[in-house]
């Protein structure tokens, strides 16, 4: 194996040389820049990782906390942090919290002692207050957990709105909000958008239900509601695994979808299309919300200034077969 000396003496520069140029640490000349990147090159010499973070405090690990991997918007959020991360060279550690405290807490800890670059958080377990005792750099993606935070997110409200106006347009008269668990940024946003653009449709009525973004819980809930309210021919669902929960109710139901109850997601998942009917849904750009955070995130550890602590994405409306 090809050590940090042979690299010094291939180079014919000292140890400490060397060292200082693979820890970005210290003045280094430009001619001992390029023999040091000729001798790494020509040897294939690989940085002990392990010893470098003992040194440097510092690794390429960046933790990604998710609340749900059974959730199908996570894997694919995943996807696109740990293609940027990679691009970039840095390595994603995954850490599925189940929507817990303590284990968001635990991975939090575990990865700051192996001596983690940063984190990207898209949980929301914990008070704003312990995210802010963090040394490390944070970027919240999908979520807001303190102004001081740089976030990524999608215009949630907007979101809402654009899948409220389009029930109503098709022709819908009672409309049915599946809303998300109360407390949730993004849940709220959503069912912000729907009540303000209800106000605006005195004549159309409305109902809502609460439920945690879970397939079981949606269909038990939806079922029970369309039971005894056979008049809704409308839903929207805060999120797409709610539609998909919904949707199924409606089938247990043999309520016909889109001809007896139009149904609007919101997510753009790509399991929406394996549906039948496709499901109709406000789409957030998921891999560009990964993509945006994860740069975030790098810039942030790199050293770089942030000039904007808050990205927010548009949602377009994608029409399937769920809908008229």
């Amino acid at each position: 194996m090809v050590t940090i000396k042979d690299v010094g003496k291939h180079a014919g520069v000292s140890v400490a040389t060397v060292s200082r140029y693979l820890n970005g640490k210290g003045y280094i000349s430009d001619e001992a820049k390029k023999v040091i990147e000729k001798a790494i090159k020509e040897l294939d010499y690989k940085p002990n990782q392990l010893a470098r973070s003992l040194s440097t405090k510092k690794t390429n690990i960046i933790g990604l906390l998710v609340p749900d991997i059974t959730n199908p918007f996570f894997p694919e959020l995943a996807r696109a942090v740990e293609d940027t991360a990679y691009t970039n060279g840095y390595t994603v550690v995954l850490c599925n919290s189940g929507e817990q405290k303590d284990r968001e807490i635990h991975y939090i800890e575990s990865l700051q002692q192996k001596y983690a670059a940063g984190f990207i958080v898209t949980t929301n377990q914990l008070e704003a207050d312990y995210y802010r005792k963090i040394s490390l750099p944070i970027v919240a993606l999908d979520r807001r957990l303190d102004p001081a935070i740089p976030t990524v997110t999608t215009n949630n409200i907007d979101g809402a709105t654009i899948a409220t106006e389009y029930l109503i347009a098709r022709g819908c008269k009672h409309i049915l909000c599946v809303r998300g668990p109360v407390g949730l940024d993004v849940a709220e946003d959503r069912f912000t958008g729907f009540m303000e653009t209800m106000k605006n449709y005195p004549n159309i009525s409305s109902d809502i239900i609460t439920s945690q973004f879970d397939f079981d819980e949606a269909e038990k809930k939806v079922f029970d509601y369309l039971k005894t309210h056979e008049f809704v021919d409308g839903i929207f669902a805060s999120s797409d695994v709610l539609a998909i929960g919904a949707m199924k109710a409606a089938h247990s139901l043999d309520v016909q979808i889109p001809g007896e109850l139009q149904l609007v997601g919101f997510d753009g998942i790509s399991m929406g299309k394996l549906l039948t009917p496709e499901l109709t849904t406000v789409a957030q750009d998921i891999y560009k919300l990964g993509t945006a955070a994860t740069e975030l995130l790098i810039q942030k550890i790199e050293g770089h200034e942030i000039e904007n602590n808050l990205t927010e994405l548009p949602a377009t409306l994608v029409i399937r077969s769920s809908t008229k």
